[in-house]
């Protein structure tokens, strides 16, 4: 009674090991990851691709052509230092982020393209209100301070805090992060602490990633 017991027993555990996950999905992210948890706006939010294998691109980036300048094709090095990276390096940072403070990803967009959707887990900060040079200086100085870790002191600025910052915007061929990031580097940011998502929303679109209305700065 006790062999026959011990055979269902482990009958019944190999049939749970070989039957397929309710989750399971068709479309994962990379071979070993289907999804990521992320939080966005106080709340969780799971990134994925769509599972509809028929999807088309968001036609708000379906455009392969606009006036260069401005829109002219980013380099695949925007500066020496600042590292250039995908969607994969972009989750991790994101998975990162939940739990590290000293970690922000921030969408560089104007708000009329964020309401078209933005990366779960980003904060926005528009670009023409962080144009080093350009922008009021106090909204600048408040976004450094508040927002990115730097300190002003006796006329300079104090890096030392900095934050390590993911910077995106819509596409190869936006100039709205990559303007922040020069201004930044202009000031002394570390470049080793800022990493650049060429790819932007055009790219993160049509892989059919999950997208989010905008985290507003805190």
């Amino acid at each position: 009674m006790k062999l026959q017991t011990l055979i269902a027993s482990t009958a019944l555990l190999a049939g749970w090991a070989m039957a397929p996950t309710a989750q399971a999905l068709d479309v994962n992210i990379a071979a070993d990851l289907a999804t990521v948890e992320v939080v966005h706006d106080g709340q969780k939010v799971t990134i994925q691709r769509n599972q509809n294998q028929e999807n088309t691109i968001n036609p708000a980036f379906a455009k392969t052509s606009r006036k260069c300048p401005p829109f002219c094709i980013q380099p695949g090095e925007l500066a020496p230092g600042v590292k250039t990276i995908g969607e994969l390096e972009v989750l991790d940072y994101l998975k990162k982020a939940s739990g590290d403070k000293s970690i922000l990803v921030i969408d560089s967009r104007t708000p009329d393209w964020v309401e078209k959707g933005t990366i779960p887990g980003a904060i926005n900060i528009p670009w023409d209100k962080l144009n080093i040079g350009k922008s009021d200086p106090l909204t600048v100085q408040d976004i450094l301070e508040k927002h990115l870790g730097a300190r002003f002191q006796d006329g300079f600025w104090d890096f030392s805090n900095a934050k390590t910052l993911v910077m995106f915007c819509n596409g190869p061929w936006c100039g709205q992060s990559p303007t922040n990031i020069k201004g930044l580097l202009k000031i002394g940011y570390p470049a080793h602490k800022i990493m650049w998502y060429r790819g932007g929303m055009q790219d993160w679109e049509s892989l059919g990633l999950t997208t989010a209305k905008a985290a507003p700065k805190k």
